[in-house]
Parts: C-alpha cells; sequence; structure tokens
C-alpha cells in the first residue's frame, strides 16, 4: 500500500488500504472521506516491515533514510521514542503514539483500540536522561488515577531496551512498641549511641528490635538514637556527660554523615507505619525493611531517601533494581517533601 507524506503524517487515501491498516492491524486515525492517517513512528514502522510504500506532495519516493531523517527533525527523541513503538510492536502489542505528557499507550495482549482502553503508558528514554524522581512520582500517581499502569522503556547506547514498572507504595508493618517502664540512657560516642546499662539495652530490644548486640553493651546508630529520643525513649549524654535534645544531635547527625536529615525523615516515616528500618549499606542503599520481628523474617524492602532536588541517573537505577531483585527484596525510594514521604517502588518488566 502507499501514502503521502505531508508534514507530520503519511495519508493513506486508498480506502480499503485504509479500512485495513485500521481495522485489521490498529494503524493509523480515520480520514474523512475513507483512508487513514499515520503519525511518523507508524509510517516508519510500516515502511521497515515493507508494509507501506512512501512518496512527497510531487510524487517523488521516499526513502527508508529520508523518511526516518524527516521524522526525526519533526518529533524530538524520535530515534528513542521509535525503538520503544517497535520493539512493544513486535512483542504484539497494539500501541498507540501519544503527543502529551506520555509517549506510547499501550492496550492489552489480545485486545483493539475498539474492544479495551489502554493497560500501560509508557515514557521511552535513553539510558543517558537523568532521573527526576519527583516527576515519577506525579507520573505513577497521574497514572494510577486513570487506572493504568506506567512503565519506562529505558534504550541503552545499543538499542537495547530494558522497562520498568513504577508504582507508588504505601507499605505498612506489624511492630508498634508499647510503652517502656524505663528510660535508658546512652551515650554519644562520635557517630553512635551506645547504652551499656543491660536492662536499658534489653528494654530497647524489647521495644522495637533497635540497636544492634556488642557483649556489654548495645549499639544504636545515631538516627535510631535521635528518633528515640524524639519519641521521649532515650537520654542521650554527650562528651561532657550533659544530656543532648533532638535539635542538638541533629545538628550533631547533619554535621557527621552527608543526607543525614532526609534520611531521618524516611526512617522516622516508615518506623510510623509499623516497619523495623535498618542500615541498607551492604545493598547500596540507605536502609533494609523488615514488616516484623528481624529475628524471625526476612527484609521485605530496601528503601532509599531522595528529595525533589536529587536528580539521578539510569545506570544508577538499573543497578539498584537488579541488585534488589536479585536478593529477592522491593526497592522504594522515598521522596521526601518538607516532612512528608511518597514511596516510589521500581520493578524490572518484562512485556
Amino acid at each position: 500500500m502507499s501514502g503521502i507524506l505531508n508534514g507530520d503524517v503519511v495519508e493513506v487515501r486508498e480506502q480499503s488500504e485504509g479500512s485495513r491498516l485500521y481495522t485489521r492491524g490498529n494503524f493509523g486515525y480515520p480520514r474523512s472521506g475513507g483512508g487513514v492517517d499515520l503519525d511518523l513512528v507508524e509510517a516508519v514502522y510500516l515502511m521497515e516491515n515493507r508494509r507501506l510504500d512512501v512518496e512527497d506532495a510531487e510524487g517523488s519516493r521516499v526513502s527508508f533514510e529520508e523518511l526516518f531523517a524527516h521524522a526525526a527533525r519533526e518529533l524530538d527523541g524520535f530515534d528513542i521514542k521509535y525503538l520503544v513503538y517497535r520493539d512493544l510492536r513486535n512483542r504484539g502489542f497494539v500501541v498507540k503514539f501519544e503527543t502529551g505528557d506520555y509517549d506510547i499507550s499501550v492496550f492489552p495482549r489480545g485486545k483493539t483500540m475498539s474492544n479495551s482502553r489502554p493497560e500501560f503508558m509508557v515514557r521511552a528514554v535513553s539510558e543517558r536522561n537523568a532521573v527526576d524522581i519527583a516527576i515519577l512520582v506525579r507520573e505513577a500517581s497521574d497514572v494510577s488515577e486513570r487506572r493504568r499502569k506506567l512503565l519506562y522503556g529505558v534504550v541503552d547506547e545499543e538499542g537495547d531496551l530494558t522497562y520498568y514498572s513504577l508504582s507508588l507504595r504505601d507499605p505498612s508493618g506489624k511492630v508498634y512498641p508499647e510503652p517502656m517502664s524505663v528510660r535508658p540512657v546512652g551515650r554519644l560516642i562520635r557517630d553512635r549511641v551506645l547504652v551499656f546499662d543491660r536492662g536499658d539495652s534489653e528494654a530497647l530490644r524489647d521495644y522495637g528490635f533497635y540497636g544492634k548486640s556488642m557483649v556489654e553493651a548495645l549499639q544504636l546508630s545515631l538516627i535510631e538514637g535521635i528518633h528515640l529520643v524524639g519519641k521521649g525513649r532515650l537520654t542521650v549524654l554527650g562528651p561532657d556527660d550533659q544530656p543532648m535534645d533532638f535539635d542538638a544531635l541533629m545538628k550533631a547527625g547533619e554535621s557527621m554523615q552527608d543526607e543525614f536529615r532526609i534520611r531521618y525523615l524516611v526512617y522516622a516515616d516508615l518506623r510510623e507505619r509499623g516497619l523495623v528500618v535498618k542500615t541498607g549499606f551492604k545493598y547500596g542503599t540507605h536502609f533494609r525493611v523488615y514488616q516484623s520481628s528481624p529475628d524471625d523474617s526476612h527484609a521485605r524492602y530496601l528503601a532509599h531517601a531522595v528529595t525533589p532536588e536529587g536528580i539521578r541517573m539510569w545506570p544508577e537505577i538499573s543497578r539498584t533494581v537488579r541488585l534488589s531483585g536479585g536478593v529477592k527484596k522491593e526497592i522504594l525510594f522515598g521522596l521526601v517533601r518538607k516532612n512528608s514521604v511518597e514511596y516510589l517502588e521500581f520493578k524490572w518488566f518484562k512485556p
């Protein structure tokens, strides 16, 4: 079949050809009087698969190279969007190119545009693109409200694709501490808090699985210590043997550790949700997170604190997601906005 290039569309004017493209292949948009208009992504795909010949307005043949170059001039990021579109089409999905906030809509496998609604909204990006977590959170919320799923198709420098499913999460656990009959005392030693009294140590372990036991002390991370001070469950003595309040400990933490405040805010929020939170250093994240006793269960989540100003790159996201999948945990990015936290989950996805 043949079409005529006209700006950002290719017009298939013959009625029967247009009908076949639209009803059997789910390509194009019906034209008044018959035929279909193909967007440039569809036209390039059909031409690559030898299902379409294209001419310009003067009747001269347009080559695949010329059509591809024309599309690249007309559409920003065309090469990346086309590779994702092409891959999804080759996997058997009905796919439509979008010109709004998302690049591609994908219909359920085996369905058509006439008998279903899109299942996925897809953003097509290069592995060299920066990752703004705040934008991803907004998109995940928007797509969820539309009762669809958000996918990112990431194209590497060789043209291979990796897909990630993104969704907002509301994690919760089962550990809600009961009031303690004592108020333990700890001592700040550089960037951790040590509790030397055995009874105090046992009380904190029983209270919410805080700290790590040594032979003669309980070792708390500074974040754990500050959280307990803020809850009125711990007294921390400074180098001068005087109690340190929450603000003084926070100031000390910020002077010693990068991103201390945002890590604390995510830690505190997870604890308020009934989760037990421990360091995630060996997994390359800020925290590992348990829904119940760490003595009787494995961590379900890995959590990483980020801010709206924090920009990351896709290779970093890829490493984190691959690692979390390899250890059978879910990776959550905790986006801190002032004093609230939203959680975004990344999952490797195979269409």
